[in-house]
Protein backbone atom coordinates (compact mmCIF):
# COMPACT_ATOMS: atom_id res chain seq x y z
CA UNK A 1 0.00 0.00 0.00
CA UNK A 2 3.05 2.31 -0.08
CA UNK A 3 3.17 2.75 3.71
CA UNK A 4 6.52 3.16 5.48
CA UNK A 5 7.18 1.81 8.95
CA UNK A 6 10.16 2.35 11.25
CA UNK A 7 11.38 1.32 14.69
CA UNK A 8 14.47 1.46 16.90
CA UNK A 9 16.43 4.34 18.41
CA UNK A 10 14.67 7.65 17.62
CA UNK A 11 17.37 10.21 18.41
CA UNK A 12 17.77 13.14 15.97
CA UNK A 13 14.49 12.34 14.26
CA UNK A 14 15.99 9.37 12.44
CA UNK A 15 12.75 7.33 12.59
CA UNK A 16 10.61 9.95 10.84
CA UNK A 17 7.87 10.29 13.45
CA UNK A 18 8.39 14.00 14.08
CA UNK A 19 10.02 13.41 17.46
CA UNK A 20 13.02 11.71 19.04
CA UNK A 21 11.15 8.91 20.81
CA UNK A 22 12.45 5.35 20.61
CA UNK A 23 10.04 2.88 19.01
CA UNK A 24 10.54 -0.77 19.88
CA UNK A 25 7.70 -2.00 17.67
CA UNK A 26 7.06 -1.05 14.03
CA UNK A 27 5.21 2.29 13.76
CA UNK A 28 3.75 3.77 10.58
CA UNK A 29 5.33 7.07 9.48
CA UNK A 30 2.27 9.32 9.30
CA UNK A 31 4.08 12.06 7.31
CA UNK A 32 3.59 9.85 4.23
CA UNK A 33 -0.21 9.56 4.57
CA UNK A 34 -1.72 9.83 1.10
CA UNK A 35 1.65 9.22 -0.61
CA UNK A 36 2.72 6.03 -2.33
CA UNK A 37 6.32 5.33 -1.33
CA UNK A 38 8.08 3.00 -3.79
CA UNK A 39 11.61 2.80 -2.31
CA UNK A 40 13.30 3.41 1.04
CA UNK A 41 16.97 3.52 2.01
CA UNK A 42 17.85 3.58 5.70
CA UNK A 43 21.23 4.33 7.23
CA UNK A 44 22.36 4.46 10.83
CA UNK A 45 21.46 8.13 11.28
CA UNK A 46 19.29 9.12 8.33
CA UNK A 47 16.81 7.72 5.81
CA UNK A 48 15.47 8.47 2.33
CA UNK A 49 12.12 7.64 0.75
CA UNK A 50 11.12 7.92 -2.92
CA UNK A 51 7.45 8.57 -3.74
CA UNK A 52 5.74 7.28 -6.89
CA UNK A 53 5.44 10.88 -8.15
CA UNK A 54 9.25 11.30 -7.98
CA UNK A 55 9.39 13.28 -4.72
CA UNK A 56 12.41 12.38 -2.58
CA UNK A 57 12.18 12.74 1.20
CA UNK A 58 15.12 12.74 3.63
CA UNK A 59 15.23 12.94 7.42
CA UNK A 60 17.45 12.23 10.40
CA UNK A 61 20.86 13.41 11.53
CA UNK A 62 22.69 15.79 9.20
CA UNK A 63 26.15 15.77 10.80
CA UNK A 64 28.05 13.06 12.62
CA UNK A 65 28.64 13.88 16.28
CA UNK A 66 31.82 11.79 16.44
CA UNK A 67 34.68 13.94 15.11
CA UNK A 68 36.58 10.84 13.96
CA UNK A 69 33.81 10.23 11.40
CA UNK A 70 33.36 13.78 10.05
CA UNK A 71 34.69 13.10 6.54
CA UNK A 72 31.76 13.15 4.12
CA UNK A 73 29.23 13.52 6.91
CA UNK A 74 28.07 17.07 6.13
CA UNK A 75 25.12 17.45 3.79
CA UNK A 76 24.07 13.81 3.89
CA UNK A 77 20.37 14.76 3.80
CA UNK A 78 20.83 16.77 0.59
CA UNK A 79 18.83 19.73 1.90
CA UNK A 80 21.61 22.33 1.58
CA UNK A 81 22.13 22.72 5.32
CA UNK A 82 23.81 20.97 8.21
CA UNK A 83 20.86 20.68 10.58
CA UNK A 84 19.05 17.62 11.88
CA UNK A 85 15.61 17.34 10.25
CA UNK A 86 12.45 15.58 11.31
CA UNK A 87 9.51 14.76 9.06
Amino acid sequence: DGAVWSWGYGGNGRLGHGDEQDQWQPKKIEAFAGQRIVAVSAGQDHSLALAADGALWSWGMEIESDERLQTGAYGRLGQGEVETNQL
